[in-house]
């Protein structure tokens, strides 16, 4: 009850528990997306180092293309899964802490 009461009145306490949510929070979203933008980035990295993977194709479409145009949708949406995730673990404890 004291740790709900300092949170209201926003003493240094309830900043500190506040802050401590906040840093989980960015530290979840900047690895994710450092992730995302580090598999992301290498994508062209890939086809400059081995030039006949851009040569390689599936029917008609060059592998180039689909992983370029099509494979980061499903990974974004994957990783923003998987953020909602954290997010969610990240308030249930803050919740957990605040209530005992």
């Amino acid at each position: 009850m004291r740790t709900i009461v300092e949170l209201e009145e926003q003493t240094s306490v309830g900043e500190a528990l506040v802050r401590s949510l906040v840093r989980a929070q960015l530290r979840t979203a900047l690895l994710l997306t450092l992730t995302t933008l580090g598999t992301i980035g290498m994508l062209p990295l890939l086809f400059f180092w081995l030039p006949e993977l851009g040569a390689w194709t599936i029917g008609d479409v060059k592998i180039s293309w689909l992983l370029l145009g099509a494979a980061p949708f499903p990974a974004m949406l994957v990783v923003g899964l998987v953020y909602q995730w954290r997010a969610e673990r990240h308030e249930r404890d803050f919740i957990d802490m605040v209530e005992n």
